[in-house]
């Protein structure tokens, strides 16, 4: 079993088998040319493993890797045939039985590893300038957006606005600037910006800041004054595309919030807002944040009621073909909810593509999509049992219900497969009905 023996060998060798000294590892390029310790403190010396971590860095000059592991070393050493892995991987590899050089898979004539010192050195040297470049950073960006909390505690009018955008993009950027502005108050200095009379310059920013970072209960209490929800709203309605997801995505933090009062968005213009976001074809990176607030926002009753009187449940029929699966799964959430208000259930069969779209879903995306597809078709089937199972079978109904009653799903699935099959089976003879059941083009 070869065993660690220490050498006085000190040479840096690279895949080629070229022993590289740090000057020349420097003029190559390996340290970047840039002089530095690894120290920080008086004399605290920087573990090397540490650093390799937090830094987390995709590219590593290659004469670092361990060919082994693939990973950066922290104790390499070097073999008879002149590589260099990084120890523990090439001890695991002897104790495995291999007595070759992984890499030129030449056999060993001497199976004694040696510390590459000067590898090592290079290896701490370089990981220790980007990690105390990282923290000078991370300090620096502390430090502004600490400042930028104070100057806007004075600053007004245009002043104002470059301060917001600039802190705006330090939080969207830096972890450690949104710690900074949590930690030094700053949510409610920010928070406070916005009121009835906030223009719409200071409210965009003020949204897509507070959006970046984390909020307490009491922040969130803070946000839910109707006048700074009513700014929202009216922002939503009127900003940047960027803005408008910021907006939604910041009510949604506080629609999840427990206080939360049903009142304060049940508001026409709010809804208007959210149903164009997510019918906007130009921009579709709304449609996800657009789709999750209005989900969340059907758990109050009273809102339900009132998307279904602003015309959403034909949009959202319509756009169903045209959503990914993400989606698409929360517009039938959505629908779904809808669907257990008298006016919801009306509406679904009144537009003339929920059964198609609906029949067209079963067992298509996922068993979600198949669940409230399914719940959608019981509802309008049963509201108008002549009229839309007759339509739901001539569009394929009877056959796909076969195949959820065949398959592997959920028991409830199931059931209700059962009791929508026999509800549509009313309107036909047993001959008539057995043949609309044949899988053809209703699989398609």
């Amino acid at each position: 079993m070869p065993m660690f023996q220490p050498s006085r060998r000190d040479g840096t060798v690279g895949f080629d088998g070229q022993v590289l000294d740090l000057d020349t590892a420097v003029k190559d390029g390996v340290l970047g040319g840039v002089a530095g310790g690894g120290v920080i403190g008086a004399g605290e010396k920087l573990d090397l493993r540490k650093m390799i971590e937090e830094l987390d860095l995709s590219e590593v000059p290659s004469v670092f890797i361990c060919p082994i592991s693939l990973e950066p070393m922290q104790d390499p050493v070097t073999l008879c045939t002149g590589q260099t892995y990084e120890k523990s991987n090439i001890l695991k590899w002897f104790s495995l039985g291999h007595y070759t050089c992984p890499t030129t898979m030449q056999e060993l004539w001497d199976d004694s590893v040696t510390p590459n010192t000067t590898l090592y050195h290079l290896i701490y040297t370089w990981f220790s300038q980007k990690y105390l470049l990282m923290k000078k950073r991370a300090e620096d960006v502390q430090g502004r957006a600490t400042e930028l909390i104070e100057t806007l505690k004075k600053v007004k009018g245009q002043a104002r606005v470059q301060a917001l955008k600039e802190l705006h993009q330090v939080v969207a950027a830096h972890a450690t600037a949104r710690k900074a502005v949590i930690d030094g108050g700053g949510v409610l200095v920010i928070s406070s910006l916005l009121g009835p009379f906030t223009t719409h310059a200071v409210g965009s920013e003020v949204i897509g800041i507070l959006v970046n970072l984390t909020l307490d209960s009491e922040s969130k209490s803070h946000l839910m004054q109707p006048a700074k929800i009513s700014l929202m709203v009216d922002i939503l309605n009127e900003g940047s595309i960027e803005t408008k997801i910021n907006c939604t995505r910041l009510i949604e933090k506080l629609v999840e919030e427990k206080d939360f009062r049903a009142e304060l968005v049940s508001s026409h213009s709010l809804l208007v807002g959210l149903m164009r976001l997510v019918k906007d074809k130009r921009h579709s990176n709304g449609v996800l944040p657009g789709l999750n607030l209005l989900r969340s926002v059907c758990l109050h009753r009273e809102v339900r009621s009132l998307i279904v009187s602003i015309g959403a449940v034909p949009q959202l029929v319509e756009l169903l073909p045209s959503l990914d699966p993400d989606c698409l799964e929360l517009a039938l959430s959505i629908l779904g909810s809808l669907s257990s208000l008298p006016e919801g259930k009306t509406a679904l069969k009144d537009s003339p593509n929920t059964i198609p779209n609906m029949v067209r879903l079963l067992m298509r995306i996922s068993e979600s999509c198949t669940q409230y597809a399914l719940s959608i078709l019981l509802s309008v089937c049963k509201l108008a049992p002549e009229e839309c199972s007759c339509l739901a079978v001539e569009a394929g109904l009877a056959a796909k219900l076969l195949l959820v009653i065949q398959s592997g799903c959920n028991p409830i699935l199931k059931q209700q497969s059962a009791e929508l099959l026999k509800l549509c089976s009313l309107n036909y003879s047993d001959t008539i009905f057995i043949s609309k059941c044949k899988l053809t083009r209703t699989i398609q």
